[in-house]
């Protein structure tokens, strides 16, 4: 089966072309040169340039691929959760091909397609595990029962990991998107420097709380301008980054110990971070847990992950109708 998928959740326009779980072709056009003056994504420049950029970069997935429209034998595109105006474009482009072209139509959730990215690489878990969906726009924790069946375990209950790492990003005048900064400059940082908190809430809890150590990195600015010392950024950076993936790793795991689960799969643009994908190894092969991350291409938001879950929901659900629409919010929690 050949499956065209379309992505436009945020700020990025994406399309591929999957035989199966083969990517043939995975094209992105990136927004980040536009946002990066405002130190964010702005909803209405993102709707507009998805506008643009949708058809020609379907048609560069087809080529790229080797194929036609009329080859293509089921359109998967993501239906939410996401930003209303950016879904509509690529949600509305994909059902209009569906009925011209009379090609079977599904819409996906977008987490679903992080939750089963890590199969468009070569290395594959089996089912079930546990998933830490990790970006700009969630921090959450799932037990994928199979490729179609997720259970939520525990959210963010305010700022997202990325999120964190966009606003902290800002704050250090570092650039965006954030989180490629910080990790390249906390490189040459010391973890240690600062002993920001980790927000555990409740006991036991799987939710996650980012918004107060993004304050305490505020205050520890504040503090080094008002004493005249010079802001330490690769220590800085390295000592925040710590904080976040010291909590999402121990939540994870902690899941997966409760649930007596045996694999842990990560994605989400997060999940490029290399901190985070060395301390889960350490942390994973300490617990006798196999860990599996996907290839960094299939981290951040892509339409290949959108075009495989599509897949395994049309495989049980059958055909979306045109009359749907999308979502800002997840049913999946």
């Amino acid at each position: 089966m050949l499956i065209l998928g379309i992505e436009s959740s945020c700020d990025d326009t994406a399309a591929a072309v999957l035989k199966g779980d083969s990517v043939l072709a995975s094209i992105l056009s990136s927004q980040d040169a536009i946002h990066s003056q405002f130190g964010g994504v702005v909803p209405e420049l993102a709707s507009r340039k998805h506008l643009q950029s949708i058809h020609p970069v379907v048609m560069s997935a087809l080529a790229k691929a080797g194929v036609q429209l009329s080859d293509i034998d089921l359109i998967a595109a993501t239906q939410g959760p996401g930003l209303i105006g950016s879904l509509l474009v690529g949600f509305s482009y994909a059902k209009a091909l569906s009925h011209v072209k009379r090609i079977p139509f599904v819409g996906v959730d977008h987490m679903a397609g992080h939750i089963l990215s890590v199969f468009l690489g070569a290395e594959k878990p089996a089912f079930p595990y546990i998933a830490l969906i990790a970006s700009g726009g969630t921090s959450s924790i799932f037990l994928a029962e199979n490729s179609h069946t997720f259970h939520h375990l525990g959210r963010t209950r305010d700022d997202a990991a990325g999120e964190a790492f966009d606003k902290v990003a800002k704050l250090l005048e570092l650039g965006y998107p954030g989180g490629p900064v910080i990790s390249r400059t906390a490189v040459d940082g010391n973890p240690q420097y600062v002993k920001f908190p980790r927000a555990w809430l409740d006991e036991n809890s799987l939710d996650f709380s980012f918004s107060g150590l993004k304050t305490a990195v505020l205050n520890h600015v504040n503090q080094q301008k008002q004493q005249n010392k010079a802001l330490r950024f690769p220590d800085i950076c390295a000592s925040f980054q710590e904080a976040v993936v010291d909590v999402l790793v121990a939540k994870t795991i902690l899941a997966a110990r409760r649930h007596q689960i045996g694999t842990i799969v990560i994605g989400g643009g997060v999940s490029a971070n290399p901190r985070l994908r060395e301390l889960f190894a350490e942390r994973c092969n300490k617990e006798g847990v196999a860990f599996y991350a996907p290839e960094r291409d299939y981290c951040t938001d892509n339409a290949a992950m959108i075009a495989l879950a599509g897949s395994h929901k049309y495989a049980v659900c059958g055909a979306s109708t045109l009359d749907e629409d999308v979502y800002s919010r997840s049913p999946l929690g």
